[in-house]
């Protein structure tokens, strides 16, 4: 089996330095904005650069909404299971269901056991695996009896089992060898393989050892997800992944394709990476992924490919083939009135509304989740605007640099204008201008086209982002006399933005009221 089917995923794989601390966390709130599905982070607690894991994938999932976090992959020899099983669990029931497991046998045997943990042969590890992913998901098992588990590596008496997850947390492991591989196949949910020690080239074989090992345990191979740690560039240059973003959207297309990969995690410790990533590659794989199971599911010999479980978020289309099942429930976030400025940018009671929503009209789960894109886009970059306050008032009280507090501004994505609808369609299409150009694919000309009721809807909500875009230009003005200390300059930033967090809020409700339904039943394109 090539292409398994499942519902496709991007996600980012960071440096947990210590030193530039501030800076991870920028970077993880950023792939929330930018609508990836992961964050994860390595986990080497022997390293002295590097922050601990499990504390900074916390803070992670404090400060974020919607994205899921994961360690890539948890070091097991010093991560004893049951106290592991717990930690996942506890994040996993704080953060609303947003934790998996990436876990490893071990490696670097020598900083292990320099810090206390054992040191294992490669065959030991691999049993001690085997005994932990028992033990991890007997605590997780909250109906189970007591947990007692004599075993050669792991000894657990009489422990009670508990809490259990908020969600079915997946447990992917990052295997290689043979041992390795069944162990994945026979027991885990997700493979989590990384370049340079699995080329692109080797993971069919690889995947060929899953399956026969996951048909030989009694499951079917499409229950074992396939996720792949990534490195590449933008720069021209020879390899897999070293050139144009439309390079990496046939290859990793390709990979979907050819070895089933679905989920995709880039090593980037920078911006721009992240962006072009996120706005000019993932569209163009979900839109080539998407023909290419179209293609297959249409063919007269071709059995369509069941996925194994519903798409988790993203702005995908539903096709025509999908159960419309459920009325409209998606909520848009209210506005509650609160200001903090004094008057107003615009008169709100002239805004024009939209139509109403059909109450008997039923959605697919897929369109469901297309309404609920935007208000999740919108949450992360509320939570940007709270970062923003936050460090002012740092700056206020003397605690922070106002250089830094205006560098942050600067690299917000409210400030990158990747905030819009529009910008975020723009960026979508220019991974597939071969299919349309980015006018014709534009989502508010695609929703005007669609549905006339929504013009004067949409036409005021350009008017608006026209305003804000005035009023970040005024911020930065003020923030550049701050930062030259000019008299009275903290006051008129506070002032600024002030007025920003007034008009985002009120903006963000009235786009989500008018557009979220729109957006379900008409989709982005």
């Amino acid at each position: 089996m090539a292409d398994y089917g499942h519902d496709l995923q991007f996600g980012v794989f960071l440096t947990p330095d210590a030193a530039n601390a501030d800076r991870v966390l920028e970077l993880a709130n950023l792939a929330e904005v930018l609508g990836l599905e992961l964050v994860t982070v390595q986990d080497h607690p022997y390293q002295a650069r590097f922050l601990d894991t499990w504390t900074l994938l916390s803070v992670i999932a404090a400060r974020t909404s919607t994205i899921r976090v994961a360690p890539n992959v948890a070091n097991l020899p010093l991560r004893q299971p049951v106290v592991l099983a717990r930690s996942v669990a506890s994040l996993d029931i704080l953060s609303g269901g947003r934790v998996e497991l990436g876990l490893g046998a071990g490696a670097f045997w020598d900083a292990i056991a320099a810090v206390g943990g054992p040191r294992l042969a490669p065959g030991e590890s691999v049993d001690a695996l085997a005994e932990a992913i028992d033990v991890i998901r007997a605590v997780w098992d909250t109906g189970g009896a007591a947990i007692d588990h004599e075993g050669r590596h792991y000894r657990v008496v009489g422990a009670h089992p508990g809490p259990a997850p908020r969600h079915r947390v997946e447990l992917w492991l990052g295997a290689y060898k043979p041992r390795m591989l069944a162990l994945t196949g026979a027991r885990a949910d997700g493979w989590l393989p990384s370049m340079g020690y699995a080329e692109p080239g080797e993971l069919p074989a690889m995947n060929e050892a899953i399956d026969r090992s996951a048909v030989a345990a009694g499951r079917s191979p499409v229950e074992i997800r396939r996720l792949y740690n990534l490195n590449g560039s933008f720069e021209a240059g020879d390899g897999f992944l070293r050139g144009a973003p439309e390079e990496w959207v046939e290859q990793l297309a390709g990979l979907t394709a050819q070895a089933g990969v679905s989920t995709f995690l880039l090593a980037a410790d920078d911006e721009q990476t992240m962006r072009r990533f996120a706005t000019e590659v993932v569209p163009g794989v979900r839109w080539r992924v998407q023909e290419a199971r179209e293609a297959a599911a249409s063919a007269p010999t071709a059995a369509p490919v069941q996925s194994p479980e519903p798409a988790r978020s993203g702005p995908a289309q539903a096709g025509p083939a999908a159960t419309a099942d459920a009325p409209f429930t998606v909520a848009p976030t209210p506005d509650d009135g609160t200001r903090l400025s004094e008057g107003a940018p615009w008169d709100e009671s002239t805004r024009p509304a939209g139509p109403p929503p059909d109450p008997s009209r039923r959605y697919t789960p897929e369109q469901l989740a297309a309404g609920r894109h935007l208000i999740d886009v919108h949450d992360a970059l509320r939570a940007e605007l709270g970062r923003l306050r936050e460090i002012l008032e740092q700056v206020a009280a003397g605690d922070s640099d106002p250089a830094a507090l205006r560098s942050f501004f600067n690299r917000m994505t409210i400030r990158q204008n990747h905030w819009t609808l529009g910008a975020f369609c723009e960026s979508y299409c220019r991974a597939v201008t071969a299919h349309h150009t980015i006018e014709d694919r534009s989502v508010f000309p695609h929703l005007a086209r669609s549905d006339e009721r929504l013009g004067g809807v949409l036409q005021r909500l350009g008017e608006e982002h026209e305003t804000i875009a005035a009023m970040l230009d005024d911020a930065d003005t003020a923030l550049v006399d701050l930062v030259a200390e000019e008299p009275r300059a903290l006051e008129r930033v506070n002032e600024a933005i002030d007025v920003i967090t007034d008009a985002m809020g009120s903006h963000f409700s009235y786009e989500e009221r008018e557009l979220v339904e729109p957006l379900a039943r008409l989709g982005f394109y």
